[in-house]
């Protein structure tokens, strides 16, 4: 059974649809003990990052202990974001700290060249974007180098040594990232067709 997440910040209508799609059962826990039966955990979301504030410490605790029974966790696009320390989006909000850094506002220029001036990169990002592999993945198994995948966002996450995948766009920022059975991808995919389905079917192989 998967638990997604529902804390008012996702859509939760399209990621039900694509696990029930692969055949995933679905469940979505109206209280952190509700986690206690869950093989794999969703965490979705999108919009600010202060939204997860309402992962009080009791979702915490539960999710953390999910994980330390060696069950696996995705987040997606905010709820990745949510993995890391926290987010300048937010400064007073903290994020659950399995990751070490901070998400940042995506650059909205990059100089190219002195004598040809810049080039714009308007913010938020929003569309398709290719994925560059940085290193082997249970996530992003069977997923090919320059793959497209859709995303929405204007924070994103530091490419770090937890980064298994990472796009380019003003400045090259993690678009996928994976520890253990922590999974973690800035994009939707959900709404990334094929490629975005492989992702998820990762995960749910994940799933014990």
């Amino acid at each position: 059974m998967i638990a997604l997440i529902d804390y008012g910040a996702g859509n939760l209508t399209s990621v039900r649809k694509a696990l029930a799609h692969l055949g995933a059962a679905v469940t979505t826990p109206h209280a952190p003990a509700d986690l206690a039966s869950a093989g794999g955990i969703i965490v979705p979301g999108v919009g600010n990052f202060g939204v997860t504030a309402a992962l009080g410490p009791d979702w915490r605790t539960a999710i953390r202990s999910h994980i330390d029974h060696q069950r696996p966790l995705l987040g997606i696009c905010v709820g990745m974001q949510w993995l890391f320390d926290g987010s300048e989006e937010a400064p007073g909000h903290s994020g659950l700290e399995l990751l070490a850094g901070t998400c940042r506002l995506l650059a909205e220029e990059e100089s190219v060249d002195g004598q040809r001036g810049t080039t714009r990169f308007k913010v938020p990002h929003v569309g398709w974007n290719s994925l560059h592999l940085t290193k082997r993945s249970w996530l992003l198994d069977g997923v090919a180098e320059g793959d497209q995948v859709y995303f929405t966002h204007s924070f994103a996450a530091p490419v770090t040594t937890d980064c298994v995948g990472a796009t380019q766009y003003g400045v090259a920022f993690a678009a996928a990232v994976e520890r253990d059975y922590v999974g973690g991808v800035q994009f939707h995919p959900e709404k990334s067709s094929d490629v975005g389905l492989r992702i998820l079917t990762n995960f749910l192989r994940k799933v014990t």
